[in-house]
């Protein structure tokens, strides 16, 4: 029944009826309000198109809701998340990297841009490896159906909000996904894409309404300044570019000011919470949207699962402006963004610049100590997820000149200062490469194909920078699982002297001292600065090593970090 505007529906289905029916532009869709009473029961519910002698009938499936123990509860300060572009992590199954029918026919590993074959069931038989290395959450780069011609692999243009990519795996197979992840205590972010679809998209091809997408008469990029939208003095070219122009010429941008686009990605949202049991949302791209639907989607979200978590995209160059889009913030006087926290971008420059810089006044570590002093923009920092690299930067490894010191300081300071720590797959083991393309911070992880010569996800296969690098992540990442300070400890900094910065974490129970030396000799420092937060403690456990040192003077190597638990003793 390719018409059915002028179908007449019906259902019978204790618990439900049919409150109104919409007609689109297009005659091929209709939009029906549905009203299910609370305990209605799960079943296939049949929905009837009558026109003429045609007779249609949909089943509406109502399912079971998820009661499994780690399902919907949300990550937070307490977790190490993981990052994965799964096309790129391992290949699990072979049958899947080609799939008749889509429109990229070919599995190319040579080829940048090309699908690699990467799956689902990859990390599923790699899920021992992440569990030992400490990780506690994954964030996997957006999985859903993108059947574009071209660099599909990356996930960010999607053309169906139902269907994983069958190069993947399949919608059972993500569940599957999941509950293997709860079974090994770690949970599962999804990367939702609200802002824009791939132009193959079925109902881009088709529109239901006329203003679906933001169109122009002739094509507009969006100018990418997030500013503008805060920018008291903005123009209205500019906030109207920024908002309606599009990420590329085969990403429409959405219109979410309609109703019926807004209703339908916000169901999509809690349906695939409730189907797959998820933690949490990374929500791309988060400033681009129409920030009043974003706001919806939040309030319609915690109102569902409130323990719920979501983190969005806010990349750009001030703290005010990645402040602004946090939930309940002082600054914002728009609306209630109702959106946890954001991507630190600004601490992310911060760590860059402290290992990259010559030592100064406002070089170098102050770099992290002034972004630190601007959480007084935030209702709450500790919600923001910290990261060193991810799939659209160069990686942490090569931009500091492949230094295994400066290395060990990115991971310490990223492992316990505040916020939700992240790692891009393969930092651990020392991947690298800068971006130009995105495509060469975006290489396989060694070992995850079945050809590979060497699989770095086995010690024997790791050269010994390698397997310094990864047990420096693992032992730390292991320990902080069971620290009271760090996963739920306050922080305090004191001001960095002659480029050493010293911060403590610490609880009702634990404290913890973080001893970071930038210069290229080693210091000596006295703890007689820090006696408010020492107090009675005289001796500290190194964390890496397992050694009780004198809290009296401490020495740090060059470029060195020293994290302490202090002890009474």
């Amino acid at each position: 029944m390719r018409n059915i505007k002028n179908s007449e529906i019906s259902l019978k289905y204790d618990g439900a009826k049919i409150l109104k029916i919409t007609y689109a532009d297009n005659p091929k869709y209709l939009f029906i309000d549905l009203e299910l009473n609370t305990g209605i029961k799960s079943g296939k519910m049949p929905i009837i198109f009558r026109k003429g002698k045609q007779t249609l009938t949909y089943d509406y499936e109502i399912k079971k809701r998820d009661s499994s123990e780690l399902s919907h509860k949300g990550f937070s300060r307490e977790d190490l998340i993981y990052l994965i572009m799964p096309d790129r992590f391992s290949n699990g199954d072979k049958t899947n990297d080609v799939v008749a029918g889509m429109n990229e026919t070919i599995c190319n590993r040579d080829s940048m841009f090309c699908r690699h074959g990467g799956d689902l069931q990859g990390i599923i038989n790699k899920l021992g490896y992440l569990s030992d290395l400490g990780i506690t959450a994954l964030w996997l780069n957006p999985v859903l159906e993108n059947n574009q011609p071209f660099a599909s692999y990356h996930g960010y243009a999607i053309t169906d909000h139902y269907k994983i990519d069958p190069r993947l795996g399949s919608n059972e197979k993500y569940k599957e996904f999941v509950q293997k992840c709860h079974k090994s205590g770690i949970k599962v972010i999804k990367d939702m894409v609200f802002n824009h679809i791939g132009n193959q998209h079925w109902f881009y091809k088709e529109k239901p309404f006329k203003d679906w997408i933001h169109e122009n008469d002739t094509f507009t990029y969006s100018n990418f300044r997030i500013t503008t939208l805060l920018d008291p003095y903005a123009s209205k070219y500019d906030f109207e570019k920024m908002s309606f122009g599009w990420f590329d010429k085969h990403m429409p941008d959405l219109n979410h000011k309609n109703p019926f686009l807004a209703k339908y990605l916000i169901q999509n949202a809690i349906w695939w919470i409730e189907f797959a049991g998820l933690n949490g949302y990374r929500l791309d791209t988060y400033a681009y949207s129409d920030l009043e639907f974003m706001s919806e989607l939040g309030k319609a979200i915690f109102n569902e699962y409130p323990d719920f978590n979501m983190i969005g995209e806010i990349w750009d160059n001030d703290v005010v402006f990645q402040a602004f889009f946090t939930k309940d913030n002082c600054n914002n006087n728009l609306l209630n963004t109702n959106l946890n926290g954001i991507t630190d971008y600004q601490l992310f420059h911060a760590i860059n610049n402290t290992l990259t810089e010559e030592q100064g006044w406002n070089k170098g570590v102050e770099h992290i100590y002034y972004t630190l002093c601007s959480d007084i923009a935030y209702k709450n920092p500790f919600n923001n997820l910290i990261f060193l690299d991810n799939h659209d930067q160069s990686r942490v490894y090569s931009v500091i000149g492949e230094d295994l010191n400066k290395f060990k300081i990115a991971i310490g300071f990223l492992l316990t200062t505040r916020g939700i720590p992240m790692l891009y797959y393969g930092t651990e083991i020392l991947m690298k490469n800068h971006i130009g393309p995105d495509e060469k911070v975006r290489e396989d992880f060694p070992g995850g194909w079945a050809e590979d010569k060497a699989n770095k996800f086995i010690k024997e296969y790791r050269n010994t920078n390698e397997n310094e690098a990864f047990d420096f992540v693992r032992t730390l990442a292991n320990w902080r699982k069971n620290s009271d300070a760090i996963k739920k400890g306050k922080l305090m900094q004191f001001v960095p002297f002659e480029g050493v910065y010293v911060y403590f974490r610490y609880s009702d129970t634990e404290k913890v001292m973080v001893i970071i030396n930038t210069n290229k000799e080693s210091k000596t420092i006295s703890t007689d600065r820090y006696k408010e937060i020492i107090l009675a403690s005289q001796k500290g456990r190194n964390v890496i090593t397992g050694e009780v040192v004198n809290l009296k003077n401490i020495t740090i190597n060059p470029w060195g970090i020293v994290i302490l638990e202090l002890t009474h003793h």
